[in-house]
């Protein structure tokens, strides 16, 4: 084990070390530290985390950050949509809603632009808010455990922090796909889209720990990135130890949904592929069948209507779908079915896309400030 510096309580709700390297630069270590709630984001885990990435930023000490959470089933399995939901029953005016998101969003745009490296080890389940702070981290490992996934369909939300940008991102038709399926993938199928960027072994973290401590890290973050990818190339487990790809033997079906006239005829073709010996597939349609119809579209029109627009744009548009989330009660709804009372019965507004009103899915797009006021205006 590699003796670590802690820097503040080792009950926080997120725990900051360092590690002291060989030529006096250290190595940040944040992590996630809910694991009973499978690390789920919280804001008070926001808002330690983003003052103390700004912190090492400027320090000129630190080579590089890791983020990574607590135990071994998850690194972030999505954020507290308990808290959100509560919100909404109090019918607080969307204040805690906008708030929350307002805070993950420049979060993850945070990680998006950090200067210095940041490896996410990426372990266990990774979901919704949790993916929102892997997409951003410019070295993302992947493990055999790892199962990612934007299942905001099931709980009638959308793919939200930066799904509007990584989505659109993937090989023809992926990101549609797995935004309409709320489908999760493993290692293999992470690299694939672009959401991964190395697999190294889940029980190899303290190997990995040890060799980034004798890395003599520069004075530059340019050539500390450079430096942490050859490691990290060096150290990999190779192809053949990753989990067989569910994506590859669907590639042709998956990039045939973005030559199809409409979002119905797309879900038509998801729902008419074979599964009779396809376990993963199955599960992927009965998500789809069963998922909020608004998010269905939702997800059609997020990705079409915000396709090559800015990072801070992306986040920008999808704080105002998120915050109209608590309006219209889709949310809420799904929240309690899956997580509240759990009953798995969720009463969706709409019975299927075809029944969504038009002016529904408008009310998500039209601009709830100008670009003055707007809560991300300086991010």
């Amino acid at each position: 084990m590699v003796e670590l510096q802690l820097l503040n309580q080792e009950d926080a709700p997120v725990v900051f070390q360092l590690a002291h390297c060989n030529n006096d630069m250290k190595v940040a270590i944040a992590t996630l530290n809910a694991p009973k709630a499978l690390n789920a984001l919280n804001i008070d885990m926001i808002r330690l985390l983003a003052p103390q990435l700004t912190e090492w930023a400027n320090d000129d000490s630190i080579a590089m950050v890791v983020l990574k959470g607590e135990g071994e089933k998850a690194f972030c399995a999505g954020g507290d949509v308990v808290s959100l939901y509560n919100s909404m029953v109090a019918n607080d005016g969307n204040n805690y809603l906008e708030t929350f998101f307002s805070e993950e969003y420049r979060l993850d745009f945070q990680i998006h632009n950090y200067d210095k490296p940041i490896l996410l080890w990426g372990n266990g389940i990774i979901m919704g808010g949790g993916l929102g702070l892997m997409a951003g981290a410019s070295h993302r490992i992947v493990t055999e455990t790892s199962r990612i996934a934007m299942p905001e369909i099931t709980i009638g939300l959308y793919p939200d922090v930066g799904g509007s940008y990584f989505l659109n991102q993937m090989p023809a038709g992926m990101g549609l796909f797995l935004g309409l399926t709320g489908a999760s993938v493993n290692a293999n199928d992470a690299k694939l889209v672009g959401l991964a960027d190395h697999f190294i072994n889940a029980d190899h973290f303290d190997i990995l720990l040890h060799n980034l401590r004798e890395v003599n890290w520069g004075k530059t973050n340019v050539l500390n990135h450079d430096k942490l990818t050859q490691l990290l190339l060096s150290i990999e487990d190779g192809a053949h130890s990753l989990p067989n790809s569910a994506l590859k033997p669907l590639a042709n079906d998956i990039a045939h949904l973005v030559e199809l006239p409409d979002l119905s005829a797309q879900i038509d073709h998801i729902l008419s592929i074979d599964s009779n010996e396809n376990k993963w597939l199955s599960r992927a349609q009965a998500g789809l069948k069963h998922g909020s119809p608004i998010s269905a579209v939702l997800v059609s029109e997020q990705l079409k209507r915000l396709a090559g627009k800015s990072l801070k744009a992306c986040f920008q548009h999808e704080l105002a779908m998120s915050v109209h989330c608590g309006e219209v009660g889709e949310f809420q709804e799904g929240v309690r079915a899956l997580l509240i009372d759990k009953d798995g019965k969720p009463n969706w507004r709409f019975k299927s896309i075809n029944d969504v009103e038009s002016e529904v899915i408008e009310g998500f797009f039209k601009p709830k400030w100008d670009e003055v006021n707007h809560p991300l205006a300086d991010m």
